[in-house]
């Protein structure tokens, strides 16, 4: 083959290769050029992208999703003082990864990290050369926290770090309740903590016990949104949805009244330490309970003492109640016709269904008339009355009282109790109020028919339900349950059984007798169940010691009833014990009766922002106000409570002005006073203790730093 031949037929390879391989890749463009139009015509129909919307996705990158959260509700008490309320802290966060922008091209980082921690130090309480190492993490991060430091934020100082301005710090919010009165009908109030809502991915306030859990869904509230789209066409485009705060209760308990309580049986609890000690005080003309309480008890701020005091022994704990049942028995008897009390009768003991029992001072008072054995409490006399009444009847009247049958008052957990009278000797017992498990609510609705011509009601601890703008939804209605005495004249000759309690030479409740008071009473001690052995406890503390009182024992409103369990100090007689809690609540009822008012005074408070503090000192006293000036300034600039909300009269008003911080005296304050004082200067208070502060880690006077942490102790 020639070399001209040769170099043609190469030519014609190369030419062919050329064409081939252009082929190819013609073909391979095509092919890629139809994937992306089947592409583009795939999305523009069906717009998704491995099963997500991009018109959804897309949409995102443009629009903003707000939660604006609802309110739990608020607990007053029956004037409007507040018992529980929402409260917030606050947890900040710094982004600092650079590729966090806005729609609009703004950093949404911090900028400037030594600026930053020069401004934020002084809020914080820490050294800027600390928040520094924060916002300059070792590893690639987008954001990053403050430890400490930015954790459990006041109001007062995320609006100061608002005001900063800064970008790149953010916050998370965390919802808390605040209990002012710290240890206040605890288990009656009852607890909401924060529980994580995976539905909604946030923490929500939930009741967890008593009235926060009873009324969990009405204090609730539901959250709002709110959805901002901000595109270069459209500018902040809106849709709203306003949050709907939980509903408000205004309970019947009465403050001073409650507070009374509470000191009496602390003073009681650390005197003589009893293992359960439990008050109630209840207007049983329309079972509004006015206050209640138990020992021991816990703090809901603090939650000092929960772990120890968990169950609410108002109504969770069942018990034999003893011989102030024999307000129930002699009802029974008088009321069914069975009442000589002219007879006579052998005490200090009898023999019934095979078996012996004793009066409590086992030689008896020997033959005495059947009008002493109330008086006396004479176990033998009640349980002979019993047997001429008779089982059936007896029963009849038990479930005229409702007992063994829950009361269905708002606390959770009631347990009903038990009734059997099967046999002679469990209907003898059950006379003088043992071998029958009752609770404490039971015995109130009981204790109520007194005051009401022998009609029952109800125990209720709400008296009205509202919105979050005081419109009324719900008011209090007075719930009759029963009529277990049908007669006036056996209500009158109860009354003037329970009057002769008081008598020094037949009655056993002399020491609860009170000069000029028209009182009638009924004491009890009732023997515990040995649970490991069977049997009863021995020893003369191993008693269930009780008391109830009602006053004016001519027309019964008012009922005390008492109750102290195992008092392992018992230094003196357990009536002394019981009459140091009984005559002070008792003479407050008077008061309260004689004054015709359960209320206490209640005054608006002044617009004081923008006055003189002269002016606003002398307009604060004619309100009944005690003002409280944190500054050295002359103009006040903020208050603790907003102008025209009520307060009881002689409540402290907390004031800022212009000028230097000044250290307040604390002594007396209580935890409400404590939390306005943070709320308004931004300075912490480290809080010991629970009551009123009784002294304080600076002195009074002394000009205070926003770094300082000021120290409390506080005492019951």
């Amino acid at each position: 083959m020639s070399r001209d031949n040769y170099s043609k037929q190469h030519q014609a390879k190369v030419h062919g290769y050329r064409f081939t391989v252009g082929r190819i890749l013609q073909i391979a463009v095509a092919l890629v050029f139809l994937l992306f139009v089947g592409r583009f015509l795939y999305l523009g129909m069906s717009k998704t992208i491995s099963g997500q919307n991009i018109s959804e996705r897309t949409a995102a990158l443009y629009t903003r999703n707000t939660i604006l959260t609802a309110s739990r509700g608020t607990i007053y008490d029956r004037s409007g003082l507040v018992i529980a309320e929402d409260s917030h802290l606050y947890t900040m966060y710094a982004i600092v990864d650079k590729s966090s922008i806005d729609a609009n091209n703004h950093p949404q980082y911090v900028v400037n990290k030594l600026k930053t921690a020069n401004k934020l130090a002084p809020i914080l309480h820490v050294s800027a050369k600390k928040l520094l190492t924060y916002l300059t993490p070792k590893h690639k991060s987008f954001q990053v926290q403050f430890g400490q430091a930015g954790a459990n934020l006041t109001v007062a100082q995320k609006a100061k770090i608002d005001k900063l301005k800064l970008p790149g710090i953010k916050f998370t919010q965390t919802p808390s309740r605040l209990y002012p009165n710290g240890n206040f009908a605890s288990h009656v109030v009852g607890l909401a903590l924060p529980e994580y809502n995976k539905k909604a991915r946030q923490s929500e306030i939930t009741g967890v016990m008593g009235l926060e859990a009873w009324y969990n869904r009405i204090l609730t509230g539901h959250n709002g949104y709110k959805i901002s789209t901000s595109t270069s066409k459209m500018q902040n485009s809106d849709t709203y949805k306003a949050p709907q705060n939980g509903r408000n209760l205004y309970l019947t308990l009465d403050s001073p009244l409650q507070s009374l309580l509470e000191d009496e049986l602390s003073a009681a609890q650390a005197k003589y330490q009893p293992k359960k000690l439990t008050a109630v005080v209840e207007d049983i003309k329309t079972g509004q309970v006015l206050a209640a309480s138990q020992r021991p008890t816990f703090n809901p701020q603090t939650k000092k003492g929960l772990t120890q005091s968990y169950r609410d022994v108002l109504v969770q704990d069942t018990y034999e109640p003893g011989s102030v049942f024999k307000i129930l028995t002699l009802s029974a008897v008088i009321d069914s016709g069975n009442y000589q009390p002219n007879q006579y009768y052998r005490s200090g003991s009898v023999r019934i269904g095979g078996a012996t029992i004793h009066d409590w001072q086992t030689a008896g008072w020997g033959s005495i008339p059947f009008s002493q054995a109330f008086p006396r409490s004479s176990n033998v006399g009640l349980a002979l009355l019993e047997r001429k009444m008779g089982g059936a009847t007896w029963q009849r009247y038990l479930n005229a009282y409702q007992i063994g049958k829950k009361t269905g008052v708002t606390l959770p957990g009631e347990q009903p109790g038990l009734v059997s009278l099967k046999g002679s000797l469990n209907q003898a017992v059950s006379a003088f109020g043992q071998g029958i498990d009752v609770n404490v609510m039971q015995m109130m609705q009981a204790f109520s028919a007194l005051g009401n011509n022998g009609q029952m009601v109800k125990p209720q601890f709400v008296k009205q339900i509202t919105t979050d703008n005081g419109k009324t939804i719900s008011s209090y209605r007075i719930k009759k349950v029963g009529k277990p005495i049908y007669t006036a004249a056996t209500r009158a000759l109860l009354i003037h059984n329970m009057r002769r309690v008081l008598n020094p030479t037949i009655g056993t409740g002399h020491a609860y007798k009170m000069s000029g008071v028209d009182l009638g009473v009924k004491t009890g001690t009732a023997q515990i169940a040995n649970q490991k052995h069977g049997g009863y406890l021995k020893g003369d503390n191993n008693y269930l010691f009780s008391v109830v009182g009602v006053y004016p024992a001519s027309n019964p409103r008012y009922c005390v009833y008492l109750m102290m369990q195992q008092p392992q100090r018992m230094s003196k007689l357990p009536e002394l014990i019981l009459a140091s809690i009984f005559k002070p609540v008792m003479q407050r009822l008077v008061f309260m009766a004689k004054n015709q008012s359960q209320n206490v005074s209640l005054v608006k408070v002044p617009e004081l922002k923008g006055k003189k503090i002269g002016a606003a000192t002398r307009l604060a006293k004619e309100h009944d106000f005690e003002l409280v000036n944190l500054n050295t300034g002359h103009s006040i600039l903020a208050q603790s409570t907003v102008a025209n909300q009520t307060l009881v009269a002689g409540s402290r008003l907390l004031v800022t002005s212009n000028g230097p911080l000044i250290m307040p005296t604390m002594n007396g304050w209580t935890t409400a006073n404590l939390e306005s004082f943070t709320k308004l200067t931004g300075i912490k208070v480290s809080q010991r203790g629970s009551g009123k502060v009784i002294s304080q880690s600076i002195s009074p006077g002394a000009k205070l730093k926003s770094k300082q942490v000021i120290r409390v102790k506080l005492k019951e």
